[in-house]
């Protein structure tokens, strides 16, 4: 199946069916059901795209957190109609809830083991925190924008995410206190490896970001640290993020 058929697929049968203000008694129905088919067209979408990316299927444990995890939830309202669809949706001015298929991409990169601690830029609407926090021990996560950071602190903490801390200010710099961390995830553009982020990961971390200038090619990059404390980088696929934003960069 092509990648257009997969798109078409997706614009009509991506939609949830709930209730105006987002609740309802067929909205638990209607959602898990609407999870399970976005999943099975980013399967779809990742078996397609695999001669490009070296990926033939993601780990089990990452759709499986994709299945449980309320995207309608953490999407503005007047978006939840749209939030099982492929595509990005917006959550404030130049922030977006990433595509399902990067989502299964990135966290499906970075290995993320049971008793990890990851460390993640742009909090955004908290989704991917969340998947996230299915998959780790412990979830840090920066957000540049205050009200976005506190929008996603809460949301996490009513769909009863306790294992995700979230706050306001520049990923750039990390989050030295909780570091050093297994997983890094950066979620905004840059053409360079932040210094902070590469010293803030273990040796055997990940860290996975989209590589390159704000309006020049990007690559969804892998970085491994070895032992000796060696950087490797492995480009997957081009990708198109929005930069990442803070200090100097805003």
């Amino acid at each position: 199946m092509t990648l257009r058929r997969v798109l078409l697929i997706a614009l009509t049968a991506g939609s949830l069916a709930i209730g105006p203000q987002g609740a309802g008694a067929a909205e638990p129905d209607a959602a898990a059901s609407a999870r399970q088919r976005m999943v099975e067209l980013v399967e779809l979408e990742v078996s397609t795209l695999a001669g490009q990316t070296g990926i033939a299927a993601i780990d089990p444990r990452v759709l499986a957190a994709m299945r449980e995890v309320p995207r309608h939830r953490f999407v503005p309202e007047v978006l939840r109609a749209y939030a099982y669809r492929l595509q990005p949706l917006p959550v404030a001015r130049d922030q977006n809830i990433a595509a399902p298929l990067l989502i299964a991409l990135m966290t499906h990169l970075a290995e993320v083991q049971p008793t990890d601690v990851v460390f993640e830029t742009g909090t955004g609407a908290g989704y991917h925190a969340a998947v996230l926090a299915r998959l780790a021990r412990h979830v840090y996560s920066v957000e540049v924008i205050e009200p976005l950071a506190d929008r996603a602190a809460r949301v996490l903490k009513e769909q009863g995410y306790g294992n995700v801390d979230v706050q306001a200010g520049d990923g750039y710099d990390g989050w030295s206190a909780h570091a050093p961390y297994d997983v890094i995830m950066v979620k905004e553009a840059i053409d360079h490896l932040p210094r902070p982020l590469t010293n803030q990961l273990k040796r055997g971390g990940r860290l996975v970001i989209p590589l390159g200038p704000a309006r020049g090619p990007q690559y969804l990059t892998l970085v491994r640290k070895d032992q000796d404390g060696k950087l490797h980088e492995e480009h997957i696929m081009p990708v198109q993020f929005s930069p990442l934003q803070g200090g100097e960069r805003l």
